[in-house]
């Protein structure tokens, strides 16, 4: 018999060395990097540089420092107050009906009834719409002289004459927003039935036999149960929200007379009628800021990581 040590095939099951396999693997990230730094990073670098310039479209000879300027402007501008009242209105409301209205529809489709499929097809298909073609599609339901909204409330009998509902600053908010509920019940409702299908049927039974009723399993079982799902979708909800001026600027474009301004809203107007990049990326600025304080609050808040979502 052979005593030598077999060895195995210099061939066979080798790898590459460390220094050889760490490139390889660099290389291949390196395509995704380039992206995500100069479509993500980059951008804010850029905007968090010029927020602090005179950087106006219109004078491009004249870019400078100007230290802390462009916030003192924006923050001593006439209506910088009623776009705070604004954007917290708009944040706060069409998330509260958003997440009620997409919750019941959740629980309603939680089980299977005849036709479910059609009904949840129609739920969720404003989420496969764009903000700006859904601020189109409203700013025509509810146009003062031929829109639709006019039309069924004087046929009801409710009003008797029109409305301008995105004309008069009284009924201008309230519009976008009954759009933006529209179109944001959808996410609630697709992350909440997910979040329920999951929900073990054995916690039901347990609870029907210590004599539970549906609203009290709804109050002890259910919710408990989604709460991390309920806290990072509530989260990123407010996020987005903040950060939607699509649907408002396809409606009344801030109008009328500035009375619709969001803090995003305002900042595009900055961009496309005055032109001035430096005011604009002083309102990004504080959209991200006051977007961090609120989320370190939410999850501090909420408890969201005891709760073993985040």
């Amino acid at each position: 018999m052979n005593n030598r040590e077999v060895r195995p095939s210099r061939m066979a099951g080798r790898s590459l060395p460390l220094n050889r396999t760490q490139t390889f693997i660099f290389l291949s990230l390196l395509p995704t990097l380039l992206l995500v730094f100069g479509f993500t990073y980059f951008p804010i670098l850029k905007g968090i540089s010029v927020a602090f310039q005179n950087y106006s479209l219109f004078n491009l000879t004249d870019v400078r420092f100007v230290g802390l300027n462009n916030f003192r402007t924006v923050l001593a501008a006439d209506q910088f107050h009623t776009i705070l009242e604004n954007t917290a209105l708009w944040v706060v409301v069409s998330l509260f009906f958003q997440f009620v209205i997409g919750f019941i529809l959740a629980l309603l489709m939680r089980k299977s009834f005849p036709g479910r499929g059609v009904y949840q097809g129609f739920v969720f298909y404003s989420w496969a719409l764009s903000g700006f073609l859904i601020g189109i599609i409203w700013r025509w339901l509810f146009n003062g002289q031929i829109g639709v909204v006019n039309d069924l409330l004087l046929k009801l009998g409710l009003i008797s004459e029109r409305i301008g509902f995105l004309s008069d600053p009284k009924w201008a908010m309230f519009s976008v927003i009954v759009a933006n509920v529209w179109y944001g019940v959808a996410f609630f409702a697709i992350m909440l039935l997910a979040a329920l299908q999951s929900v073990p049927s054995e916690l039901y039974e347990a609870a029907e036999i210590d004599g539970a009723g549906s609203f009290k399993q709804l109050v002890h079982v259910t919710i408990p149960y989604i709460m991390p799902t309920i806290i990072s979708t509530t989260a990123l909800r407010v996020i987005w929200i903040f950060n939607f001026p699509d649907l408002i600027y396809g409606m009344t474009n801030g109008g009328p007379a500035g009375s619709t301004h969001i803090l995003t809203t305002f900042m595009l107007d900055k961009i496309v009628f005055s032109g001035d990049y430096g005011q604009a990326s002083a309102i990004g600025i504080l959209c991200i800021a006051i977007l961090v304080l609120f989320t370190a609050f939410y999850l501090f808040a909420t408890k969201a990581e005891k709760a073993g979502d985040f």
